[in-house]
């Protein structure tokens, strides 16, 4: 199966390769993530969609799987219509602008993801050790207030990156092997000196990330210290139980994160399309699998799951 090539020539000042090394797959590989995405699509808005129906699920950790729902949606869509752009139609080209915007919305986005999680985290944390607090400590207008925070943050840490870059000079045909453009794979085809986007990229990762992943970390030892001081097996079971959907989402982001983070800067030698694939996938899984584990793992979600599919 061969892609529909709609363009005689190519006049856009970068180039996106997709995935080089399996150009004659594109086709078998643009399936898989049009199913991967169409899932992560239909699974998040079916969140988003029964939380806002319904108005028992209107409390905070509600609210912040609809924030972790609208980040899987922002990332996976960030990344995958131009994929399969490059996939169908052999639509390599993208404007400068058009590539540091999407790489300045797929970072935000990822940044902004990543502080939902600790938030999340937070949340289980007040919700197991200090419940008869709970109320107070943790509403919905402080959740807005903290995704509101959450975004911020990730504007200001990740516009500096297409800022910066926007002032190089990029050699002649530049051309980027990658379905989206990455940060570092954008910096590697300029012409001047990177030194500064790649140490200010590389702390990003590391400072913001690692700082979250800490915060996380610190959260659920404090949670398995209460949860050991429980006397009742019942209650002490109960209590893992809240926690396992979000202990399986946080191995999931992050791992996939670090992998492809440590990868296309240290990972030479592993082979690109290895790569470049699990880098999408990184944007792909996350969407697809979320939903589903919040929806299996949490009684309240699924019982209204199962009352709006068998009333259709």
């Amino acid at each position: 199966m061969a892609a529909f090539n709609l363009t005689t020539s190519d006049t856009s000042p970068f180039i996106l390769m997709g995935i080089p090394g399996l150009e004659a797959a594109h086709i078998w590989i643009s399936i898989l993530f049009s199913i991967f995405y169409i899932i992560g699509l239909f699974g998040n808005f079916m969140l988003l969609f029964i939380v806002g129906k319904e108005q028992t699920l209107h409390r905070p950790m509600y609210l912040l799987l609809c924030l972790l729902a609208l980040t899987d949606i922002g990332t996976s869509t960030s990344v995958v219509p131009k994929a399969l752009c490059i996939f169908w139609f052999n639509l390599k080209g993208i404007t400068v602008g058009g590539c540091l915007t999407q790489m300045f919305f797929l970072h935000s986005v990822s940044i902004m993801q990543s502080a939902v999680l600790v938030t999340m985290a937070f949340d289980r944390y007040v919700a197991i050790c200090t419940p008869l607090r709970y109320a107070t400590i943790l509403t919905n207008v402080r959740i807005v207030k903290l995704g509101l925070v959450g975004l911020i943050r990730a504007v200001l840490f990740i516009l500096p990156l297409p800022l910066l870059l926007s002032r190089q000079p990029f050699c002649d045909n530049p051309i980027i092997p990658h379905t989206y453009c990455e940060h570092i794979a954008v910096a590697k085809i300029s012409c001047g000196d990177t030194l500064v986007n790649r140490t200010y990229g590389l702390v990003v990762a590391f400072v913001v990330i690692g700082l979250d992943l800490t915060l996380v970390a610190l959260s659920y030892s404090l949670i398995i210290r209460a949860i050991l001081r429980i006397s009742s097996k019942k209650s002490c079971l109960k209590a893992l139980n809240t926690c396992t959907a979000h202990i399986c989402v946080m191995m999931t982001s992050f791992t996939l994160f670090f992998f492809s983070t440590l990868t296309h800067r240290f990972g030479q030698s592993i082979t690109p399309h290895v790569h470049i694939i699990l880098a999408n996938l990184f944007f792909l899984i996350p969407p697809m699998i979320n939903p589903i584990i919040y929806g299996v793992k949490t009684k309240e979600l699924r019982d209204k799951v199962v009352k709006y599919t068998c009333r259709r």
